[in-house]
């Protein structure tokens, strides 16, 4: 049973400042496509949804969604989809079913605050795995020693959001490994799974492992945030629990969103492409640009998603610098202490090159006189 939830301190930085900003710097998807894109890219006439009746959806979402989704991620024998409100609702509905009061939940630091309040809310211990300070590299042998008698579950998303470090596939395997011979769920967000550069994306974990729960959106790597359709993928029983919960939440999903989402899905890679592209060259942009600026920035180029999360050198708390860069300059990023980590700046490059690369000019220019004392005029 949920408790109190923290506030999302995410949320509230962008909940008015992402509609006001001129520059946005700071979001975790792809720049969002139009309609008439997405008809072109998967064939979709949008007359056929002319004879579409507005009835309640399935509880599970509709077949030819669900059935495209286990095309695309091939889950073993006993799994199947959920299709929610975003994966937001599919993340409040598996820690619903999965996590009681006294229960242990380890979770990555810095992480999505989803994944941690919210089985907070439901009267775990949250056992924090800390991720390098410097590189975000994740130590499988210090997860090791963090799952104990009474951990129900390890909560994780790679690529990792805010800094787009992942695991190698050796590293995933490890930690499936991990999870499996100690009995634990495995609770895998991967908003951001089908976003990489330099391999191919990990299999989804329900393809190897019984007791798991991945989380997918059409919100990041498919540009489509205000579908607001996401899913999960997760063991029949575990499943049956989920919806009797969102039995008293929002029983379903809208047909509308779930037709649209249906031929995304089923042009996944049509779909994905473009966007890749883009990213990865903003990718490259964003190399140089910290490179260019070790005096004021100190980060990594991120392995998958859209994400990067440089320290400001020489601030302690990049609140109030990025306070100015919202308010003074229309720059929109994230402050790092919506993560946990203060000193730290998140920076989304899913948009357009001309505006990350004016962006992150300002960006440069404000934090260089930021950390010699003065404040820009």
């Amino acid at each position: 049973m949920l408790r109190c939830v923290r506030p999302a301190r995410l949320e509230d930085w962008l909940r008015v400042r992402y509609f006001d900003a001129r520059i946005d710097i700071s979001s975790s998807g792809v720049y969002p496509y139009r309609l008439n894109e997405i008809c072109s890219l998967t064939g979709f006439a949008f007359e056929e949804l002319e004879d579409l009746e507005f009835r309640d959806s399935p509880s599970f979402g509709q077949e030819r969604l669900r059935q495209a989704l286990i095309d695309r991620f091939a889950p073993r024998s006993g799994h199947a989809p959920l299709v929610t409100h975003g994966s937001t609702e599919a993340i409040l509905l598996a820690v619903s079913a999965l996590v009681s009061a006294g229960d242990e939940v380890v979770v990555t630091s810095a992480t999505y605050q989803s994944l941690s309040s919210l089985a907070e809310s439901a009267g775990a211990k949250l056992i924090w795995w800390e991720l390098d300070p410097g590189s975000y590299t994740p130590d499988l042998d210090r997860l090791r020693t963090l799952v104990g008698p009474r951990t129900r579950a390890v909560i994780v998303n790679f690529p990792h959001n805010p800094s787009g470090i992942t695991l190698t596939a050796d590293e995933y395997r490890d930690l499936l490994s991990i999870v499996d011979n100690h009995g634990l769920y495995l609770l895998w967000d991967a908003a951001f799974g089908e976003l990489v550069y330099d391999d191919a994306p990990l299999p989804d974990p329900s393809t190897l492992i019984e007791r798991c729960v991945s989380f997918g959106t059409l919100s990041k790597a498919y540009g489509l945030p205000g579908l607001r359709v996401g899913w999960c993928i997760a063991p029949d029983q575990l499943l049956a629990e989920m919806v009797r919960m969102r039995d008293y939440v929002t029983l379903n999903t809208s047909p509308l969103l779930e037709e649209i989402a249906t031929r995304v899905v089923e042009n996944g890679d049509a779909v994905l492409r473009p966007r890749l592209e883009q990213a990865r060259n903003n990718r490259a942009t964003v190399a140089r640009w910290l490179e260019d600026n070790i005096d004021v920035v100190a980060g990594l180029t991120p392995h998958g998603g859209v994400t990067v999360f440089p320290r400001a050198v020489g601030v302690k708390d990049a609140r109030p610098l990025c306070e100015f860069l919202a308010d003074e300059a229309s720059v929109l990023t994230v402050p790092g202490d919506c993560f946990g980590h203060p000193g730290r700046i998140r920076l989304g490059f899913g948009g357009p090159e001309d505006e990350l690369r004016d962006g992150l000019a300002i960006l440069a220019d404000v934090a260089r006189q930021w950390g010699a004392g003065h404040r820009p005029m």
